[in-house]
């Protein structure tokens, strides 16, 4: 039996999840978190034997909560569920310890599966990932992107600006204040070398990080 803890705050998400793997009788969903704090607690307090981790919980960085989790458990399974398109964050969560990554629009059909796979010690990515990850190593790309200069926290707020959240909303969202996100925002533009919102959304759409994003005013 693969007890699983489910991380997300999204109580409609949740219950999805339960749903969905209500007919797999060899996983049994053990516990739920509502956020990084409340998961890492009962982590300490129980034997789990895969997270199931949304990317984007409000507060901490995910992926600072996958490092963190790694750290301290190092033998435990990380499965991410996130609503960000594969490519966009796998690459990060898998090197800060994630074994898979789950877009949730295909959380139904996969997800059963995704869990299995980890829990057995494998790693679960779709191919446009595995492939986008051999041709970075092959022709030496990931490090040269402008993107992938951004820490962890800058890359996160990046998508978000890029997908038409403004500082206020994006500070709302993340536990932030205005003045720190607007803080990582101009460190964004000055390591992306760009001038502004709509030169941030233009790069994403040219490099295909976000699809129909829209320039958000200020």
């Amino acid at each position: 039996m693969i007890r699983i803890l489910i991380a997300d705050d999204h109580d409609i998400l949740r219950a999805g999840l339960r749903h969905i793997l209500a007919d797999s009788p060899d996983i049994v969903v053990g516990g739920e978190a509502t956020n990084g704090i409340e998961a890492v607690s009962m982590l300490r307090k129980e034997h789990w034997d895969t997270l199931v981790l949304d990317l984007t919980m409000p507060g901490r960085n995910g992926i600072e909560l996958i490092k963190q989790v790694r750290s301290e458990f190092p033998r435990l399974p990380i499965l991410i569920l996130s609503m960000h398109k594969e490519d966009i964050y796998a690459v990060r969560a898998l090197k800060a310890g994630a074994a898979g990554y789950l877009c949730k629009d295909n959380a139904e059909a996969f997800l059963a599966e995704a869990i299995r796979k980890v829990h057995a010690g494998g790693l679960f990515i779709n191919r446009s990932v595995a492939e986008r990850l051999t041709m970075d190593i092959l022709q030496g790309r990931h490090a040269e992107l402008p993107h992938n200069r951004l820490t962890d926290r800058e890359h996160q707020i990046f998508l978000l600006i890029v997908q038409g959240m403004g500082v206020s909303e994006i500070g709302r969202h993340l536990n932030l204040s205005v003045k720190t996100v607007s803080t990582h925002k101009a460190s964004i533009q000055a390591k992306m070398d760009l001038a502004n919102t709509a030169e941030l959304v233009r790069y994403a759409v040219e490099n295909h990080l976000v699809e129909g994003a829209t320039p958000h005013p200020g």
